[in-house]
């Protein structure tokens, strides 16, 4: 009785994994093409992303949150929405580049025109749009 049993879970399991399966590749061939193959992260120790878009998306996202609004949980992590600190184009590239509390510095892993972008992106999206770009010359500027 107890070999039947056992039997019976594991052309369960066997069963329930292959269904599984093929309803997550229906899904998958069902859903719309990809326009670009993107990595989902950056290999290595410097990102690949170039655009600002692409960099919010791949490295600020995770704690500013999609709609550039912050959280609060295992941190606190600052809303950019609103934020009257970006007004000053020198202050997020700062921050960017040398990290301040629990945000890490990101000088080293991007460059000049990569914290422009980004710095960019953020100070002209969640509700506003600074008319002054910041540069790469900017960047390399804090960076000294």
């Amino acid at each position: 009785m107890i070999r039947k049993n056992k039997n019976l879970r594991t052309a369960f399991a066997m069963t329930l994994s292959a269904t599984l399966s093929l309803a997550s590749f229906m899904a998958y061939a069902q859903g719309p093409e990809p326009s670009a193959p993107r990595p989902a992260l950056s290999a290595g120790f410097r990102f690949a992303e170039m655009t600002g878009e692409d960099l919010f998306a791949n490295v600020c996202r995770a704690c500013h949150m999609q709609d550039g609004k912050g959280a609060i949980g295992a941190g606190t992590y600052p809303s950019l929405a609103g934020n009257g600190n970006l007004q000053a184009g020198g202050y997020p590239v700062t921050i960017v580049v040398n990290g301040q509390r629990g945000m890490p510095p990101f000088g080293a892993m991007m460059s000049d025109d990569q914290i422009a972008a980004v710095v960019n992106y953020v100070r002209t999206h969640f509700g506003k749009n600074f008319p002054d770009p910041v540069t790469a010359e900017d960047v390399k500027t804090a960076r000294r």
